[in-house]
């Protein structure tokens, strides 16, 4: 193996998709509990544009600068204490960084094997939705079969996952979207309907559902979470996971307190190892046979080269995407 490999990394403190640059770094090494994979394709989320724009956020100690949260490729070494996996096998993994490398190491624990019927490209798509779309709508917000679940941004990497795994396991699903042929993805990945968000208000479509909805999985914000107080059911979850129109609003908490709401949310990057294993544990118990069974499939919008992150990230911030961007790697 070589010292050295091809990654992206974030110059001049952070920017535009212009700053991202290829450049030649040191190849990692597994530490204890660590295992080295061999990138094939890494996933591009909405988390990679905020470290971008704003540069290296905090890290652990010996934990890479360089974007990039998930990762499909093979075991080429592991590290101490490291027994479920060997060298060779084909895995993807969650990281708290460096996917848009050549090599990464990753915690054992947060490795999984790649779903049979996956590509390596289709599969690099998977980890970060899966574990986000678990942990916060089914671990936290104990979403279960027969509720009624809101969408907002149907077709984003979230979205997509949102659906089709919230309607695989019995969950009557609505989602809102711009422009018909993405409601219409949005209808056939398992949304019972889809509302253009450019030519109708989802609040005035909604209130038709006697009762309102059980929870809704937030990712625009701004002048949305008002309605979405007034579109949930007594007892209703509202959980952000992202904040596209921006983090502040006005919002009736008169309404919040009447019908007993709980308005959460969570980043998945800097929750404890911990408890992202256990995710990872249910995620490969209950979502893998799904994804298996083609219940749940990874949405590929588009496939760019690694030298050509800048691209994908123009693509994810001109937001006409539908699901995921993915970073084609493998070896030099």
């Amino acid at each position: 193996m070589s010292a050295t490999m091809r990654a992206v990394e974030i110059t001049g403190g952070g920017g535009g998709p212009e700053v991202l640059k290829p450049a030649e770094r040191p190849v990692p090494q597994p530490g204890p509990g660590e295992v080295q994979i061999a990138v094939a394709a890494a996933g591009v989320n909405g988390h990679d544009l905020h470290h971008r724009r704003h540069g290296s956020h905090p890290l652990l100690p010996g934990e890479s600068d360089l974007p990039g949260l998930e990762v499909s490729g093979t075991v080429a070494a592991v590290g101490p204490g490291v027994t479920r996996w060997s060298v060779g096998e084909p895995v993807v993994a969650l990281l708290r960084g460096g996917g848009y490398a050549e090599y990464v190491v990753a915690p054992a624990g947060l490795c999984l094997p790649v779903p049979t019927g996956l590509t390596m490209v289709e599969a690099a798509a998977m980890p970060e939705t899966t574990f986000t779309v678990w942990s916060n709508v089914f671990a936290d917000g104990w979403l279960r079969p027969g509720r009624r679940m809101l969408v907002n941004s149907g077709t984003s990497g979230i979205g997509v996952t949102a659906i089709q795994l919230a309607s695989a396991l019995g969950v009557e699903v609505y989602a809102t979207a711009g422009g018909a042929d993405r409601c219409a993805a949005c209808v056939d990945l398992g949304a019972r309907a889809a509302i253009d968000y450019r030519s109708e208000d989802f609040a005035q479509r909604l209130p038709e559902l006697a009762g309102g909805v059980d929870l809704i999985v937030e990712l625009v914000g701004g002048d949305y979470l008002d309605k979405d107080v007034q579109l949930l059911a007594p007892d209703g979850r509202l959980v952000l996971i992202g904040l596209a129109r921006g983090p502040r609003a006005e919002i009736d908490f008169a309404t919040v307190a009447a019908k007993r709401l709980t308005i959460t949310g969570s980043l998945l990057r800097p929750r404890p190892p911990a408890y992202k294993e256990e995710i990872a544990r249910d995620v490969e118990r209950i979502v893998w046979p799904l994804v298996e069974a083609g219940r749940v499939r990874p949405v590929l919008h588009a496939v760019v080269p690694l030298d050509d992150a800048a691209e994908a990230h123009r693509i994810l911030e001109a937001r006409g995407h539908v699901g995921k961007v993915v970073l084609q790697v493998g070896a030099r």
